[in-house]
């Protein structure tokens, strides 16, 4: 956001420990960037704290992300998530007359995935007539040298992973959502190179919460989401589940009561970051596989279309694969603030961004994506 907003734009970073808001805004070494103490449950405070901004970006854990949309609409800022894995975003699916009124836009689940993956979709959507099945995966290697290696890596909150790894996706099939037991589905998937041959699984995600509706009325029956991860890190996870710390019910720790899942994400967040040696040697595919009807020669065939985002990072910037989640919700503030999105309510990234301006702006910040057509339906989801 940094890199590319204009020079007269002004960025606030909102944390509730303004220490460290304050430390990585003075990290940045612009001018355009302050730091601003807020604490999202209290609405009102924080509306006064962000009064003038025109877009928030919401990066705290999706339970908080209808506050974040209160303090939005209190403030009369247009808004952007990373998503709310299902449920959330349902729920935040309520609030889209509340937007609409105000003359807000809410853009709902616009990271790598969701985000990304939505927008593929709609790409690949966008090139049949009709559309049978929409499929989203996820997977990636590092193969890069450490400082050292920590107990549990982790790219992002490992309170949400933890939460993937536990509820039950939901998946539309047939017409119709229905969930299944969490890391399921994990058959052998081949990725473009050098990702390759991975094992993704299924774990509930947001896609999965609007693609179905997006693309009702081209006939999508089925749409799924999966990511893979390394083998010994889903141990590791498992493990984690399996003694009882993605639990949400507080235990009684000498009279004070925690969650365990609040304790092993605290732990595990405050790990040292390692440092790479030498060169990155990261990357990670983002997919979406749509298959359904095109016209041929004057008649309706069958098509798959598969699009793929490639990132390697951005090592300049001192950012690996992650910037793949970064990147989209600061590409959707530039565009709304270049009044690019007219778009109003509580919308889905497939609704309201231009795929083709999104992949070009994904472009200039070394992501790649690449589209394979391929007659009929006998591709691997």
């Amino acid at each position: 956001l940094v890199e590319f907003a204009g020079r007269e734009d002004r960025i606030v970073i909102a944390d509730y420990d303004f220490s460290k808001a304050e430390e990585f805004a003075s990290s940045l070494k612009d001018p355009r960037v302050s730091a601003v103490r807020v604490d999202v449950r209290n609405h009102d405070e924080a509306a006064a704290a962000l009064a003038g901004c025109g877009i928030i970006i919401n990066s705290v854990q999706y339970q908080l992300n209808l506050d974040v949309m209160r303090i939005a609409l209190k403030a009369g800022a247009h808004y952007i998530d990373l998503g709310g894995l299902f449920h959330m975003t349902r729920r935040q699916m309520e609030l889209h007359e509340e937007f609409k009124a105000r003359g807000l836009l809410a853009i709902i689940g616009m990271g790598a995935a969701p985000g990304i993956t939505n927008i593929l979709s709609r790409m690949g959507a966008d090139e049949l007539d009709k559309v049978t099945e929409i499929h989203t995966r996820v997977a990636g290697r590092d193969l890069s040298q450490y400082s050292y290696t920590p107990a549990l890596p982790v790219s992002y909150s490992l309170q949400t992973i933890l939460e993937e790894f536990s509820f039950k996706p939901a998946v539309f099939t047939k017409g119709k959502f229905t969930f299944v037991e969490p890391m399921s589905g994990n058959v052998p998937h081949r990725f473009p190179s050098p990702v390759g041959l991975r094992r993704p699984m299924y774990t509930i995600h947001s896609e999965v919460a609007t693609l179905p509706l997006s693309f009702a009325k081209k006939g999508v029956k089925e749409v799924t989401f999966k990511i893979a991860f390394d083998d010994d890190f889903v141990d590791r996870v498992r493990f984690l589940r399996d003694m009882g710390m993605a639990s949400h019910e507080p235990v009684d720790i000498g009279g004070i009561k925690v969650p365990p899942i609040a304790v092993v994400n605290k732990v595990a967040m405050s790990q040292n970051a390692p440092k790479i040696k030498g060169k990155p040697k990261q990357y990670e595919i983002v997919r979406a596989i749509v298959k359904g009807w095109t016209k041929s020669a004057g008649k309706q065939a069958k098509m798959t279309c598969i699009l793929d985002c490639h990132t390697e990072g951005m090592p300049k910037w001192g950012v690996g694969t992650d910037i793949n989640t970064g990147t989209p919700p600061a590409i959707a503030a530039l565009m709304v603030g270049r009044g690019e999105i007219s778009e109003i309510g509580v919308v889905a990234p497939e609704n309201c961004i231009d795929a083709k301006s999104f992949v070009r702006e994904l472009a200039r910040r070394k992501m790649k994506v690449e589209v394979t057509r391929k007659r009929g339906w006998d591709v691997q989801v």
